[in-house]
């Protein structure tokens, strides 16, 4: 069978529309072929909405295109270029160990970057090898498929492949290739990158890409450029808040790192907080706090007044015009993220209308939690198990005083209470991908070849609103420790 001939029979359906962009935004790249791939997980469901054949995902040939070793025909794989604001200090960055394979285009007429992370050095390598490891790769599909069951948007994982080869870290690791799908992977950071070396025809063809990918009903509007800021800073207030609605800490909120079309990206430090405190940080390049649980919802603002600096030279033509539009709608995002973020806590609590009231009840719940070590998401799902006063967070003289005011809240509603119990479980996971449990997971399949733990924590972390019998084990907290957990890039 020719290449040509199984890739159409495993449904691939490749454009590569960011490859007629001007050339500064990428390097044309093969990605460098690897000894023995093999298929270690491939990601059924979300082949089927890509209109992808599972069962030929698994051929041989098929394997070889996610590791990189064989490039269906027609295809232009590729480097995106782009900058960054990494822990506030700008580089020219670039995919330094991924290449874009192409857009898939779905059956309904959807498209999907296919990109391969840790396929080889690239162009912006930067001295790296562009491999990764098996480890942070299954980390990341990990994570992703929780952040889609929490209807979180995210970027999400097609498949993760084995090299056979041995990738140089602190000691000698097993290889593998990620296959990320995402609605795209420009960037904030790309558009730093054509503000800083490219020219406005440059910027505004990108702007004018990103416009007819993801934000359609603008094109064509005679302040588009504005409308591309507005949409963008709405899009990140939502997802912030979301983040922290569910205690998720990314962990590298780098410009390079923020998506313009809204997803999570990255998943490299990332963890979800146990005990809520909002100083919370996972990350051991994250020393001074930078991007600490609490921290996320003013990086967001940070880095989308970084992102209205790119796009003065096209807000107007008059300097002094184009940072008072870019500041006006900067200064929307915080009152945007409040309310985003107020929403959904009254939904956490049961609360279909608005009360003046209703901000401090949540805040006083944070307080008490923070004061008294309390699980974050556990404290949520006991109340709505209505288990909340049998637990010794309020049966404190605050906690008990706090149940009080909240019983009276939910009661003073129209609706019943039953339609607040609903409300409450559509809005409190009862799981979360636990770092321990993840740490589990992923030490039986990189250090005994056992990928059951990692099957049985998807399979949980499927349906986190569903508070089923399965997931009752993966709720529990993890044993004390004396040393604080940490993540690390997996560079």
């Amino acid at each position: 069978m020719t290449a040509e001939k199984q890739a159409m029979d495993a449904g691939w359906n490749l454009d590569n529309s960011y490859s007629r962009l001007p050339g500064t935004f990428f390097k044309d790249h093969q990605p460098s072929p690897v000894t023995l791939p093999k298929l270690v997980i491939l990601n059924e469901g979300l082949a089927s909405s890509l209109g992808l054949n599972s069962e030929k995902l698994r051929d041989e040939q098929s394997i070889a295109i996610f590791a990189g070793n064989q490039i269906p025909d027609g295809v232009r794989p590729l480097a995106q270029a782009y900058a960054g604001h990494q822990f506030g200090h700008f580089n020219m960055l670039g995919d330094g160990r991924a290449i874009l394979l192409g857009e898939q285009i779905t059956p309904q007429d959807e498209r999907f970057d296919i990109q391969l992370k840790g396929s080889g050095r690239t162009p912006y390598s930067r001295g790296g090898d562009g491999r990764a490891t098996l480890g942070p790769m299954l980390r990341e599909y990990i994570i992703s498929e929780a952040m889609r069951g929490l209807g979180i948007p995210t970027t999400l994982s097609l498949a993760v492949v084995t090299t056979g080869e041995e990738v140089i870290r602190e000691t000698d690791l097993p290889g593998a290739v990620l296959v990320r799908v995402a609605s795209s992977h420009i960037r904030v950071g790309t558009f730093q990158y054509a503000a800083e070396w490219g020219t406005v025809e440059d910027l505004k063809a990108l702007a004018d890409y990103t416009i007819k990918r993801h934000f359609p009903e603008i094109e064509g509007e005679q302040h588009c450029y504005l409308s591309l800021l507005q949409e963008v800073i709405k899009r990140q207030a939502e997802l912030i808040a979301k983040w922290l609605q569910v205690g998720f800490i990314h962990g590298v909120m780098n410009t390079d790192n923020m998506a313009i079309s809204g997803e999570t990206i990255d998943y490299g430090p990332c963890a979800f907080m146990n005990e809520y405190d909002p100083a919370t940080v996972f990350s051991s390049i994250d020393r001074q706090g930078r991007y600490a649980y609490g921290n996320q919802r003013f990086i967001g603002g940070w880095n989308l007044a970084r992102f209205a600096e790119s796009l003065l030279r096209l807000l107007h033509e008059d300097q002094d015009e184009a940072v008072k539009l870019a500041q006006e709608e900067i200064s929307n995002y915080t009152p945007l993220f409040h309310s985003y973020w107020l929403t959904g806590m009254r939904a956490k609590l049961g609360l279909f209308n608005e009360e003046d009231e209703d901000e401090a009840l949540i805040e006083d719940l944070l307080s008490i939690m923070h004061n008294q070590k309390a699980d974050y998401t556990n404290t949520f799902r006991d109340l709505t198990i209505d288990q909340g006063e049998n637990q010794p967070l309020f049966k404190t003289a605050e906690g008990k005083q706090w149940y009080e005011r909240w019983q009276q809240r939910v009661s003073g509603q129209h609706e019943p209470k039953d339609a607040s119990i609903r409300l409450m479980k559509e809005s409190n996971p009862a799981i979360i991908p636990r770092n321990h449990r993840v740490e589990e997971a992923l030490q039986a399949a990189v250090d005994n070849n056992d990928y059951s733990v990692m099957e049985r924590l998807l399979e949980a972390l499927a349906n986190p609103y569903e508070y089923s019998t399965l997931q009752e084990e993966y709720s529990t907290l993890p044993p004390q420790s004396t040393r604080p957990y940490q993540t690390f890039c997996g560079t």
